[in-house]
């Protein structure tokens, strides 16, 4: 876990932005993020495709570092998940709909930092915790993962707006998701009911510094 999150800090030397929309064709060029959680390694990776294909190369740097980026902090966020007593991982992996039972509860999880678009701000987020939820769903995962199932949003925000940055502090995000899952009872989930027939229960738990 250390390894993986020393790993993600060597993405914050440089600015994140993305350059476009994420595509599938972008995707299937940048797919090799997923067989490389080294990050010198991903540098000569993203570097040969730059000189292979006609891509200007800020922009493949920059998709393909930050679908790694997202990728393998996702993947730390599931394994603390999956080592905590009470919570079940799915027997099928390529399942994109859940990852993980709590409590016999299915759900996906999702990293989120705290979005700019939602024009509100972090207090009134946290006092308005169904809105918030609400629009991440309407909002965010509209590529293959999108859909409307059970799901944890760990939010993450920070006071000097690099919130970005947080995805890799993965000491610090498995010591709040600890902290959630100890403390969890179903009550608390919020019910929602964005297809008809179908019941979404979703809950925020935030990571602030």
């Amino acid at each position: 876990m250390q390894n993986i999150e020393n790993e993600l800090k060597q993405r914050h030397q440089y600015s994140y932005k993305w350059f476009r929309k994420q595509n599938d064709a972008w995707d299937n060029h940048t797919n090799f993020i997923y067989q490389t959680p080294n990050w010198e390694s991903l540098i000569q990776k993203i570097a040969l495709l730059a000189e292979t294909h006609a891509f200007e190369k800020h922009e493949i740097f920059q998709y393909a570092a930050n679908r790694w980026y997202n990728f393998w902090s996702a993947q730390a966020v599931e394994q603390i998940f999956t080592e905590i007593e009470g919570i079940e991982p799915v027997s099928e992996t390529k399942d994109s709909e859940k990852d993980f039972y709590l409590h016999g509860i299915p759900f996906d999880h999702k990293t989120s930092v705290f979005p700019k678009q939602f024009q509100k701000t972090f207090e009134y987020a946290q006092n308005h915790k169904a809105e918030l939820i609400e629009w991440l769903y309407r909002n965010q995962s509209t590529q293959k993962r999108h859909h409307f199932k059970n799901r944890l949003f760990i939010v993450v925000y920070d006071k000097n707006e690099e919130h970005w940055k947080l995805k890799a502090e993965i000491s610090m995000l498995k010591i709040a998701i600890e902290k959630y899952v100890a403390g969890f009872k179903s009550e608390q989930l919020h019910s929602f009911t964005f297809v008809e027939g179908q019941t979404t229960l979703s809950d925020v738990i935030w990571v602030l510094r």
